[in-house]
């Protein structure tokens, strides 16, 4: 068996190899999928530095990514070969879709998904994978393969916005200016809402957010009472965000917590109660891709200036260390067909 198939493998804690393996065949029902670019997403440096999220722990050897797109190669038997040569956005979660949780249309809370890089199913930072056919979305036709592969975060947005029924007059603020929250803004905005605010510590993330047409407030303007919010996307995990988020909002506001950081946090549970808060989880998404895709392509979601670096597959180490070296790291992107290069360039 020919090992073609170059993979960015996770051994244990900052212990990442890269591996040939064998090409995989699609089943019946699957695409076989070159691989073309891997977004870093903020899990897969966890799992790098901490071998674990939560109740996934990486307990074997695991292909890290998750955020991807590429060009079908192969069908299964029960796909449409006219597929063969469609450029795909993949999304990486993959239900059971007969339990209640996808019969009620939530597959993203199925208990039996099968979701890339998360312990133990292998991601897709490889030359090829498969996926069901289902969730090998059409990209349109003037996207780029890197900007396929951000209808993963873009999909988080989406979800919030849904979550949130973010929609015209609502003032809505995004704590956190990280790639989830710069996406969920412009989604937010794309929503129809009324004033999008950006908060952040970081200068230069706040930078991009007014470049992307967004207005920027530092963290520490959120204590003046300027703003009230109708919507809070809490995007950056951190309790000081969170708190300050929660302040700022008005009464009856919807808050949806989507960064993850610590484990447990506190709320202010007299001003939840006195305003009538809603708080609502967000894990992952529903239904969302071919809007995210659309939203990229018809340029309300701009994520080309999200996207910072760029990587060879046998460069993936460096993806997930690059914001330890440059401040201004915002999206690295593992393209497995890219050549390695001396010095990574921007």
């Amino acid at each position: 068996m020919t090992h073609d198939n170059p993979c960015a493998v996770l051994h244990g804690v900052r212990d990442l190899r890269v591996e040939y393996r064998p090409r995989p065949a699609p089943g019946p029902h699957d695409v076989l999928v070159e691989i073309a670019a891997v977004g870093i997403c903020g899990s897969d440096v966890h799992y790098y530095e901490e071998g674990r999220i939560g109740p996934y722990v990486v307990e074997s050897p695991m292909i890290i990514g998750h955020e991807a797109s590429g060009t079908v190669v192969a069908t299964g038997t029960e796909v449409d070969p006219g597929r063969v040569g469609e450029l795909v956005a993949l999304e990486p979660g993959v239900p059971c879709r007969h339990c209640e949780q996808c019969m009620a249309g939530r597959y993203n809370l199925c208990p039996d998904v099968r979701f890339f890089a998360t312990p133990p199913v292998d991601g897709v930072i490889a030359r090829y994978a498969t996926i069901d056919a289902d969730f090998a979305h059409p990209s349109p036709t003037e996207l780029s393969a890197v900007q396929a592969a951000m209808a993963e975060p873009t999909s988080v947005g989406v979800w919030a916005a849904r979550k949130t029924r973010i929609s015209v007059t609502d003032r809505v603020l995004v704590t956190g200016a990280g790639p989830v929250g710069l996406l969920a803004a412009q989604v937010a905005r794309a929503h129809g809402a009324d004033r999008v605010v950006v908060s952040d510590l970081n200068e230069h993330r706040l930078a991009i957010a007014r470049d992307l047409g967004l207005e920027a407030v530092s963290a520490d303007d959120l204590s003046t009472g300027t703003f009230e919010a109708d919507v809070l996307l809490e995007c950056s995990g951190a309790q000081p965000a969170l708190t300050s988020g929660i302040t700022a909002t008005a009464p009856a506001a919807r808050i949806a917590l989507i960064g993850m950081g610590a484990d447990d946090v506190s709320i202010p549970v007299p001003l939840v109660q006195g305003r009538e808060l809603t708080i609502s989880g967000v894990f992952r998404y529903a239904h969302c891709y071919p809007v995210a895709l659309r939203m990229i392509a018809s340029g309300a979601v701009r994520t080309d200036p999200l996207i910072t670096h760029h990587f060879a597959l046998d460069e993936t180490e460096d993806a997930l260390t690059v914001g330890r070296r440059d401040p201004e790291a915002i999206k690295p992107v593992v393209e497995p067909g890219r050549r390695q290069e001396s010095e990574n360039h921007r």
